[in-house]
């Protein structure tokens, strides 16, 4: 029997000789690119349409009129699609024409840069009753921070539309007529984000989104108008301003006057979570920030002329402490069973707002400890500690509100996105 001598020298040739080619395929065939991701890149949550209530203003219609609306993305990328909502139309709503543009600062279409927006390949669209509507990818390399004109013809009556109420930034009207690729007076100017959800963007640079369910505080009640100083706005330019390595998109999910439990002012936060926060592209934190309403319309003696408007929205169960954590609870779970991490803010003082009561703070000073100390949170944004007065913990201190002890001042939101340890995203 022929013994069978290790292979050594042999082999140690064969190897030699091979080493060349494996590395000349390594050179000539690098590992594949990763390929480039859908994140979120701006947001604002739809809201049911609703009757005009003393100073509160109805939710709009339109018929044979062109939109142009303004907004402000966080996150850049190659490639962008729009998110169109009928979600609360009852009937089907007909989309005659959409161009998108870059902006300038004041607003207005930046020559040259007009784009049409298409549905299947097609010029219009038809929203069915309840539902959203994304349009096709459009190839328009925007940068972070861009500014976006979009302009919505809509040749029929649309009936109460599909709206986000405060969006805190103008918003024109045309005459009658289709003006998406052209100037216009308008009739009239607005602030409502109509039939406009979400827009994501496509990055060839790693991405992730982060989305912000909030009530007006979030929303931007109080900021400069058209000046996209709410605190997200802010804490996005603080993370792009960090972040070489990922693109950040802030989706601002803030609806004014929202509540965790109960439906009002949109549904309650626990209602659409789904839908405005965990089906958002890229997602991968959750800010919380809500409660105060909850607190005030349970506790709050309202007077003057919103007392009707918050009758409407009396709970039939207060929103004691425990119901309120509870209910962050739930989202936390939602959301972690989705892979997503869940931040939480704890809720400003509101010490000499119209609602504010004696027995709404002491359930705001348990919600807070139990935000800071239970662990429940993955994460926690300390908002009570960044605004309030230390001579009057109760209250926002005075620079930092716009008035009503209730809402930011720029420089309110500016604390507020300065406050956030920046280490919470990676």
């Amino acid at each position: 029997m022929r013994t069978q001598m290790p292979c050594i020298s042999a082999c140690r040739s064969l190897w030699g000789a091979a080493v060349p080619i494996v590395a000349a395929l390594l050179v000539f065939h690098p590992a594949a690119a990763a390929p480039a991701e859908w994140v979120g890149t701006w947001g604002a949550a739809p809201e049911p349409p609703s009757t005009a209530l003393g100073p509160i203003g109805g939710t709009p219609s339109f018929s044979d009129q062109t939109l142009r609306e303004v907004v402000r993305i966080s996150a850049g990328g190659e490639r962008l699609r729009i998110r169109f909502t009928n979600e609360y139309g009852t009937k089907p709503l007909l989309i005659g024409a959409v161009r998108i543009a870059l902006a300038d600062a004041r607003g207005a279409v930046q020559p040259g840069t007009s784009r049409p927006v298409l549905f299947g390949g097609r010029s219009s669209a038809v929203i069915p009753a309840g539902s959203p509507f994304v349009s096709d990818a459009i190839d328009f390399p925007v940068k972070p921070f861009a500014m976006l004109s979009i302009s919505i013809y809509l040749p029929e009556a649309t009936g109460p539309c599909t709206c986000h109420g405060v969006g805190v930034q103008t918003a024109y009207v045309s005459p009658k007529g289709n003006f998406v690729d052209k100037d216009f007076a308008p009739e009239k100017t607005m602030q409502n984000r109509a039939f406009l959800s979400r827009i994501d963007v496509e990055s060839s640079r790693p991405a992730k989104s982060i989305v912000v369910i909030g009530d007006s505080i979030s929303d931007g009640v109080g900021s400069t108008l058209n000046a996209n100083r709410r605190w997200p706005d802010l804490l996005a330019e603080r993370l792009a301003a960090r972040d070489g390595r990922y693109a950040w998109g802030i989706v601002n999910m803030g609806i004014s006057g929202n509540r965790v439990l109960d439906d009002g002012a949109g549904q309650s936060a626990l209602a659409r979570f789904d839908r405005d926060a965990l089906s958002v592209p890229g997602v991968a934190y959750v800010i919380v920030f809500e409660g105060v309403n909850d607190l005030g319309i349970s506790y709050g003696q309202m007077t003057g002329p919103l007392a009707k408007y918050f009758a409407r929205l009396t709970p039939a169960r207060k929103a004691t402490a425990q119901a309120l954590i509870e209910g962050y609870r739930q989202l936390i779970e939602r959301a972690h069973e989705a892979g997503i991490e869940v931040l939480g803010a704890t809720i400003t003082p509101y010490g000499g707002a119209a609602y504010y009561s004696a027995e709404g703070e002491v359930q705001r000073e348990v919600i807070n400890h139990w935000i800071r100390t239970s662990g429940a949170f993955d994460g926690v944004l300390d908002f009570d500690a960044a605004v309030r007065d230390p001579a009057k913990p109760t209250q926002i201190a005075t620079p930092l509100q716009r008035g009503d002890h209730l809402h930011g001042s720029d420089a309110g939101y500016q604390a507020m996105a300065k406050s956030v340890s920046l280490a919470l995203f990676k």
